[in-house]
């Protein structure tokens, strides 16, 4: 990731530049009340951004054209077997997001984020199983669309979650029925639970549910529709 300046940019920069960006300015409406600050909302929310990039941006572009090229195929061939090869990429996933989790949390630390430490253990949690959903719906992606139809609808659905999926502006600062949609989404989820237990150090179980169907839905239909060439 580290040699791969596109990876760099996707998971480190740009989650760096949205976390100071609207930490300090007042550009976009964080529908927040009266004595919250915008890097307390931001900051668990740019957490959850890292968290989308990797696991599910990054996993399926790099699936997808390690699929057209046919390095799955041939992996899959080898004793690590398909099942070792699928759980190496989700141990891949999770030490990249041990990283991101690390510089981003620095910057937010530094910006003025002064989280509940009773939160770390609920927010690890909600990471895992988050990881679990959305590197699920990543392989599903990559396993049944075309490399370059796979780069366009990631790259696509990153943007729009950014913008509507409850991750970074609460699912409070969106309008009418979509602010109550995000919060069966995977990304709203993830954002919304990470705020919570960055708030008060609370588990939100809700999204934790939420999180947990989407993984066991998406794993079973990646199972069923994957395919390795």
């Amino acid at each position: 990731m580290l040699r791969n300046g596109e990876q760099v940019l996707l998971t480190l920069v740009l989650p760096a530049l949205v976390l100071v960006g609207l930490s300090r300015t007042e550009v976009v409406d964080l529908g927040l009340a009266p004595g919250e600050r915008a890097v307390d909302v931001v900051a668990p929310g740019v957490l959850a951004l890292a968290v989308l990039s990797t696991a599910f941006t990054g996993q399926a572009i790099a699936t997808g054209f390690d699929r057209r090229s046919g390095v799955l195929r041939l992996l899959a061939t080898t004793p690590l077997g398909r099942g070792g090869l699928l759980a190496g990429r989700v141990l891949g996933v999770l030490a990249v997001e041990v990283v991101q989790v690390l510089v981003l949390g620095a910057v937010a630390l530094a910006v003025g984020w002064r989280p509940d430490p009773v939160g770390l253990l609920p927010g690890a949690l909600l990471v895992l199983v988050g990881t679990a959903a959305l590197t699920a719906l990543a392989l599903l992606l990559a396993g049944v669309l075309r490399a370059e139809a796979v780069l366009a609808v990631a790259n696509l659905v990153w943007a729009a979650l950014l913008v509507g999926g409850g991750v970074v502006v609460p699912a409070a600062a969106l309008p009418g029925a979509w602010g109550a949609l995000v919060h069966v989404l995977p990304s709203g989820a993830l954002g919304e639970g990470l705020r919570r237990a960055s708030a008060d150090g609370s588990l939100d179980v809700p999204a934790l549910l939420v999180l947990a169907v989407w993984a066991v839905v998406a794993a079973a239909a990646a199972r069923r529709w994957f395919r390795w060439d």
